[in-house]
């Protein structure tokens, strides 16, 4: 199971200063390296080749994506656009078995279309929904092993949030009205009933997850810090935990929290990204749409540890402090950077 996450969003109304926050953990094979890049608006003819299967191309030019990507797919794991919506997905077992179920959009494949295709979480829902009806769901979200599973999705903007929980391509939707967490279950009430795999033991592996994200939720108002601390938290059993360490097996390899919209006049999101295991990373404040600059490889941070890392918690502090005087300038990714990689 290579798409083990959790996922979290407090609503505005929720949230420290009245923004709208969304956090993700990616957990991944321990080895697999995870780019964080920018995904340029482009324009596509004809068909646009996703990880296993060709989609029609989207019928005008496409939304810019700050993006966090597994290195062998197309698909993220999660992403913010330049139109203020954060989605990611978590994987999820079903009484459906996923192993019958030809290549095709794979979960990462429908965030990234998402992303790329819709201003505001409702379309980006719709966007979803409508691919996952045209060319199904299939493929192994695992390079080199066949391991596909469906996914749940947490989509947000700056006003408005949704789940979407999948079993081949039936689906289920929940409008968010102030907070929600996601975990590698179902969670739709009625869904879960109908859909739940009664051979998935959710106890050690994904409930005590899905509880402590509960619980954070519960600590009105969120802030920033307190859902990077809690995509942190070691609670668990055997390395099972919302920062996963179960060796040989899957570990946290990136995480976000993303502001939507951030504190800038212009509008723009502000979303913090970890590379690595946040435990012992950084969480780096970048202006969605701005210059990206040039990240330190995503190798520099698999083998960090927590004891090694005050200095870089000195680093995260400072930059979080300046973020919201200067993240929309040009600069600023390239100096977070230079900070980042002398600590390194």
């Amino acid at each position: 199971m290579s798409g083990v996450c959790d996922l979290l969003v407090a609503l505005g109304p929720a949230a420290d200063a009245g923004r709208t926050l969304f956090a993700k953990n990616s957990d991944r094979p321990v080895d697999e390296a995870q780019e964080l890049e920018w995904l340029a608006p482009r324009r596509d003819d004809g068909r646009v080749a996703t990880t296993y299967v060709e989609v029609d191309a989207a019928p005008d030019w496409t939304i810019g994506v700050l993006a966090s990507r597994p290195t062998w797919m197309w698909g993220l794991e999660h992403g913010v656009n330049d139109a203020g919506v954060a989605v990611g997905n978590a994987a999820i077992f079903t009484t459906l078995d996923p192993h019958d179920a030809p290549p095709a959009l794979t979960g990462m494949d429908l965030v990234r279309l998402a992303l790329e295709r819709a201003t505001t979480a409702e379309a980006a829902v719709e966007v979803i929904l409508r691919l996952l009806d045209r060319y199904g769901q299939g493929g192994s979200g695992h390079h080199g092993l066949d391991d596909p599973y469906w996914s749940s999705f947490l989509v947000a903007d700056a006003s408005d949030a949704w789940v979407v929980e999948t079993s081949g391509r039936t689906f289920a939707t929940e409008h968010v009205t102030r907070t929600r967490a996601l975990s590698n279950r179902t969670t739709i009430p009625a869904f879960d009933a109908q859909h739940r795999d009664p051979a998935m033991d959710n106890r050690v592996v994904v409930d005590p997850r899905w509880h402590a994200s509960q619980a954070c939720l519960g600590e009105e108002p969120l802030t920033v810090a307190g859902l990077e601390r809690h995509l942190g938290d070691h609670r668990g059993e055997g390395g099972w935990s919302v920062c996963m360490h179960v060796a040989d097996f899957s570990v946290t390899t990136a995480g976000v929290v993303a502001e939507l919209p951030g504190p800038f006049p212009s509008g723009r999101s502000l979303a913090h990204v970890c590379l690595g295991a946040p435990c012992a990373s950084i969480f780096v404040p970048l202006a969605v749409g701005r210059p990206l600059g040039v990240p330190p490889q995503w190798a520099r941070f698999q083998h960090l540890t927590p004891h090694q890392s005050d200095a870089l918690r000195a680093v995260e502090a400072d930059l979080a402090a300046e973020a919201p005087a200067h993240a929309d300038e040009d600069a600023w990714a390239a100096e977070a950077w230079r900070r980042v990689d002398a600590c390194l």
